[in-house]
């Protein structure tokens, strides 16, 4: 009897310590497991760009003068050589203040006492080729009697020659001089509103230099213009290329003929564009932080067919993802399972009884999302991705998921 409640009361005291030491057993720590897994990984340089027509052509103004109402709009199509961008109407000449017409009209006093000169060296002249003339005919009649030399008709002739050319100089000088009077009277010529209609005829019409779209034009009202001053923009709206201002560090990352992906351009499918240059020289930036940052611009082709991107135009916001390098089959975990401890890298893998194991790994390339594994872990492992304080080697660990 003794040995049987001996024994019972053994069973019971056991019991109770185990409940006891269940009671204070700690709980499993909840965590968040994620799977190693191969596929494929890339590394990528991340920008924000901006599309732009590749080819723009800028119509100018050829003359000063006053450019008409635009015959044309933005968003219209044009045809090369055909299609009229612009109108130029010649500038009429500037009316004259009191200054300008004091020297206007001296300056026609002045020529014409200078034509007064030459038509009075056009007189002389004539007067002395006249008695030259009669000088070489009676010396030549001498010279048939035989009364005066040959010598002398020589002179005679030359003299004649000389005064011949003196009368031509004579009135091309009275040319010049009615020239000169003819500019001086037209400065004085004031403009005739009367005129302006007549002045139209002479508009010079600009043509568009090449097939395309009006993508901006400088002013659509009347305005007065000076020579070269740009009016219409053309150019050809499924020529774009996209440009990107990149960090000097990440800009010597990539090379010419990088492939590019690019996105949130409103369209449902991300489009393929290529590296095509990269801008010898940065520049300052100073970022939204203040902080003053090395930029580089860097110039992508679009090779997605335009059917592709239908309603993307000029000036539109675009991100770009530059790939660095890729790979197909890489060991990968994501980027929040491994942390540092001494300058190491590990992980909380997952072992069969449940518990978290610290294993050393050797990590590769990394991007914004997944770890290259090299060495430590294998596929199919699980390892505890955001580990907490509370997680260490050998404490029991529970997926969060079967919690819910």
């Amino acid at each position: 009897m003794k040995a049987r409640t001996v024994i019972v009361g053994g069973i019971a005291v056991i019991g109770l310590g185990a409940l006891i030491a269940w009671g204070f057993r700690p709980d499993p720590v909840p965590v968040d497991l994620a799977e190693v897994t191969r596929g494929p990984m890339q590394i990528t340089v991340d920008a924000d760009g901006k599309t732009r027509i590749r080819d723009l052509f800028e119509v100018a103004s050829p003359i000063a003068g006053r450019a008409l109402r635009s015959p044309v709009s933005v968003g219209d199509r044009v045809i090369a050589g055909k299609t009229v961008v612009a109108v130029v109407q010649p500038a009429p000449p500037p009316l004259l203040d009191a200054r300008a017409r004091v020297q206007a009209e001296a300056a026609v006093v002045e020529a014409e006492a200078a034509l007064r000169v030459a038509m009075s060296q056009v007189v002389q002249a004539e007067e002395d080729l006249s008695h030259a003339a009669s000088q070489y005919a009676r010396i030549a009649t001498l010279v048939e009697r035989g009364v005066a030399s040959v010598t002398q008709l020589e002179d005679a002739t030359q003299v004649r020659a000389i005064k011949e050319a003196a009368l031509d100089a004579a009135r091309s000088s009275q040319s010049m001089a009615e020239g000169a009077l003819a500019r001086a009277e037209a400065l004085l010529i004031e403009p005739d509103p009367e005129d302006e209609l007549a002045g139209e005829v002479c508009c010079v019409e600009l043509h568009a230099p090449t097939d395309g779209v009006v993508l901006e034009i400088a002013s659509v009202s009347e305005r007065p213009v000076a020579m070269g001053t740009p009016l219409v923009t053309i150019g050809k709206p499924d020529n774009l290329e996209i440009v990107a201002d990149l960090l000097s560090s990440d800009a010597v990352r990539v090379a010419a003929g990088s492939r590019a992906v690019v996105e949130r351009w409103g369209g449902p499918q991300p489009l393929e564009a290529i590296l095509r240059k990269i801008e010898p020289s940065a520049r300052t930036k100073v970022s939204a932080l203040g902080i003053e940052e090395q930029r580089v611009d860097v110039v992508f082709d679009l090779i997605s067919p335009p059917q592709t991107r239908p309603g993307l135009g000029d000036g539109f916001s675009v991100y770009l993802r530059v790939v660095e390098w890729q790979a197909d089959d890489q060991l990968q975990i994501p980027l929040s399972a491994p942390f540092r401890d001494d300058g190491d890298w590990f992980v909380f893998r997952v072992t069969g009884e449940g518990l978290a194991e610290r294993v050393g790994v050797e990590l590769g390339r990394r991007n914004g999302r997944v770890a290259q594994v090299l060495t430590g872990i294998a596929e199919g492992d699980r390892v505890v991705t955001h580990p907490s304080d509370r997680v260490a080697d050998g404490v029991e660990i529970v997926d969060r998921k079967t919690l819910e």
